[in-house]
């Protein structure tokens, strides 16, 4: 078997990678594999961080089996025949990538989604997601803080390590009493929640947030389906009927945007489940919150939240929406809400995540590799051999363009 770490080719460029140089260390020393990495001059390591652990570098991977990275390829990058692991963006139709998935129908290619490795309950087994809320929340007080100037924020893009922010700048922040409604209960919301603590945010019961108008300190509270969503049709909520029918819901929203300054969307969200808000309800004078950190990032109309109109930019991340005309706008004025919707949020912790992104790729994938049929692979293969996977019989019709 011949592994091949592919350079990042989508723009603007991820510096994260799938193996950090130890991780491909072990792989060749405890698998006996042939790894080879290609040379790039923005990874988050260095190409003589991976010379330095003996790992060659090679410019061609036509030998390659299987190739490794981490967001979309482009299409002119792909080669023919290939095994491929990446983020390919397709399993929810986004429409931006139907052209990618054909491709990669038309050139045979094995692609193999990390979003879709799943243990057999269906828990993902390898992701970033903590990573992306970490940095989600971490945006949404450097936005709110850029907005008021009530304090100042780094940017985590700009420090080694998460370490740093926590010993180095947390301790000084000295946030006003704002309230920050956070969604979703797993790893995405749980990476937010993590540093809303560390900043030291107090986190209250979504009954005491509803109640007080105003605290004397910083508070969040972090609420999950059964707070933000009711049944169309008044019947108890459950749910699993959510996660099967979500159509048969709508947004119980409302009270918590009257009583928030900041929102932190951290769910997933998935087709036919209701948005949070209407573009009239962000019209009107209760709709409180002023800052937006959407790490979900689905993008409006097929979305949780109509502002979501476009993702942001490490380089570019905040964005103003008008919730008069519907379009973006210059941010921080009073009558627009200010957006921060980075689509690849990990990228700015991007050596703490690739680190813990590539041991669960040695520890949970790597020993499926090896193995003459994976369960675990198949149900993660999106395409092979020129035709959809067993699982993603469903993408026909988006592939077809209907």
């Amino acid at each position: 078997m011949k592994i091949g770490i592919i350079r990042e080719g989508k723009i603007p460029p991820d510096t994260r990678v799938p193996l950090n140089p130890t991780e491909c260390a072990q792989i060749i020393s405890k698998y006996k594999l042939d790894l080879v990495v290609e040379p790039c001059p923005t990874r988050c390591f260095s190409d003589a961080e991976y010379m330095q652990m003996g790992i060659p570098l090679s410019a061609n991977l036509e030998d390659r089996d299987i190739l490794l990275g981490v967001k979309e390829v482009p299409i002119r990058q792909l080669i023919p025949e290939k095994t491929y692991f990446f983020f390919s963006h397709t399993m929810k139709k986004q429409p931006y990538n139907r052209d990618l998935l054909r491709a990669i129908l038309e050139k045979r290619i094995h692609l193999i989604d990390y979003e879709a490795l799943t243990d057999e309950n269906g828990h993902r087994i390898i992701a970033s997601g903590r990573f992306a809320g970490m940095v989600g929340a971490h945006n949404a007080l450097y936005t709110y803080g850029r907005r008021t100037g009530a304090f100042e924020l780094a940017r985590l893009t700009d420090l080694p390590s998460y370490e740093v922010a926590v010993k180095e700048h947390y301790p000084r922040l000295q946030i006003p009493p704002v309230k920050i409604v956070l969604t979703g209960t797993g790893r995405v919301a749980n990476g937010s929640a993590e540093v809303l603590r560390d900043m030291g945010i107090a986190e209250v019961s979504s009954t005491e947030f509803l109640e007080r108008d105003r605290f004397d300190r910083p508070v969040f509270t972090q609420i999950s389906s059964l707070e933000y969503v009711r049944r169309a049709d008044g019947k108890p909520f459950q749910k699993e009927d959510f996660y099967r029918e979500p159509e048969a819901f709508v947004s119980n929203f409302e009270r918590y945007y009257r009583q928030s300054d900041i929102f932190i969307n951290g769910i997933f969200w998935k087709k036919g489940a209701p948005a949070f808000f209407t573009l009239e309800e962000m019209n009107t004078p209760d709709f409180r919150i002023r800052v937006i950190a959407d790490v979900t990032c689905d993008i409006a109309p097929e979305a949780s939240i109509p502002a979501t109109i476009k993702a942001s930019t490490i380089a570019d991340p905040i964005f103003g929406f008008d919730p008069r005309t519907g379009q973006e706008t210059e941010p921080h004025q009073e009558h627009v809400i200010d957006m921060m919707t980075i689509d690849n949020l990990p990228n700015e912790l991007a050596r703490d995540a690739s680190t813990a992104f590539g041991a669960q790729f040695v520890a949970h994938v790597m020993p499926e590799l090896l193995k003459p049929h994976s369960d675990m692979l198949e149900r993660a293969t999106i395409a092979k051999d020129g035709a959809l996977g067993k699982h993603f019989q469903y993408l026909e019709d988006y592939v077809k363009g209907k």
